[in-house]
């Protein structure tokens, strides 16, 4: 049984939450709060395994306490608001999932329908979770010194202020680089459970919160004939095996003799993320150049597109996939603005693509 506490100002919004999710065999909810503070105490009280979070509430917004849980007491939250431009954004800030509330002229019944699929669609997180305490993050000290504007926003951080671009140093060697956010999670698993063994090794930074890519990459190891893990540092990387960026750490690829090795940077966000796709492929154009392939799929977003385009500069061959199978086309969108991409396919060809890249088919 998978516990909840409902966060909503609403009294009748609360009260028909409650009723939903308790109706699903594997859910409860324990508590409800009133706002941000209110579900502050509880969720140290309780611990629950989920949260639901409102955007519109008094005291604080639901965007900013979403964001504060994520850097003070990562865990499950899906966001369940009428605000849908807005709640669009909040997977880049943590969260695992986002419900509209209901339009006018929906049924009670389809919008409990749309609430059951999404918390069971969330069961494979939910299994896995026990709750841990990120230690201070290098960037929280960093804003007091110019990270953020005068706003509160934080600002951009190009690769070059943390990772520094030079030549290739290794060129010759095959290696995969794929970058995701918004609906990556089940777009990834369709592409691995496509993938066949004797394939180069596969680096993958997907924007996902802190304490769940390791269950994440046991789900796609699951799915996959290859061997997927969460990144460590120093991993060696071998053939017919991905590596997933820790959801707090960026994750960048470096000669280690003859052979590459993970490195894990805890530094700012780059490109708005950390894990930063730009860092990945920036590292990966470092290191092997010419001789990679990258992918960019699905995402809301820039983050990656610089770092695509000097891999596309370099010789090396990119792809990116379609809006028609996106759920978000954004950071796909603007790798192909910028001049980054090769080929643009849907996300039923991704694979084919790894695979043919693998055998010399493609460049």
């Amino acid at each position: 049984m998978y516990t909840v506490i409902v966060i909503d100002d609403s009294a009748s919004m609360r009260r028909i939450l409650k009723d939903m999710i308790n109706s699903i065999d594997e859910f409860e909810v324990i508590e409800e709060a009133v706002d941000a503070f209110d579900a502050r105490e509880k969720i140290k009280k309780y611990e629950p395994d989920l949260v639901t979070i409102d955007i519109n509430m008094p005291k604080m917004d639901g965007v900013v306490f979403l964001r504060n849980l994520m850097r003070l007491h990562a865990m499950p939250a899906v966001v369940i608001s009428g605000e849908s431009v807005r709640g669009n954004d909040i997977f880049d800030d943590g969260a695992v999932g986002f419900i509209p509330k209901p339009e006018t002229g929906e049924s009670m019944i389809s919008f409990g329908k749309r609430i059951k699929e999404t918390l069971l669609n969330l069961t494979f997180l939910l299994k896995r979770y026990t709750l841990k305490k990120p230690k201070p993050q290098v960037e929280i000290k960093r804003k007091s010194a110019g990270n953020e504007d005068k706003y509160g926003v934080e600002k951009r951080i190009h690769p070059d202020e943390v990772l520094v671009k030079r030549p290739c140093t290794f060129p010759g060697r095959k290696i995969i680089a794929i970058g995701s956010s918004t609906g990556g999670v089940e777009a990834l698993i369709k592409v691995f459970s496509k993938l066949r063994a004797n394939l180069p090794p596969i680096v993958i930074t997907q924007h996902i919160p802190y304490g769940f890519s390791n269950s994440f990459a046991q789900r796609l190891n699951n799915t996959s004939e290859i061997e997927v893990c969460e990144a460590k540092d120093g991993m060696i990387l071998q053939s017919s095996h991905a590596y997933l960026a820790p959801g707090n750490m960026h994750m960048s690829v470096i000669r280690s003799g003859q052979n590459y090795k993970i490195q894990l940077l805890d530094t700012v966000r780059v490109s708005r993320h950390k894990p930063s796709v730009d860092i990945l492929f920036r590292s990966v154009n470092n290191e092997i150049g010419g001789g990679a392939m990258a992918v960019m799929m699905t995402g809301m977003g820039d983050d990656g597109s610089i770092g695509m385009k000097e891999l596309y500069d370099n010789g090396a061959y990119t792809i990116a996939q379609d809006e028609a199978s996106c759920v978000v086309f954004g950071m796909p969108a603007k790798a192909i603005e910028a001049g980054a991409v090769k080929d643009v396919v849907s996300l039923d060809e991704i694979a084919d693509y790894i695979i043919e890249f693998s055998q010399g088919k493609r460049r």
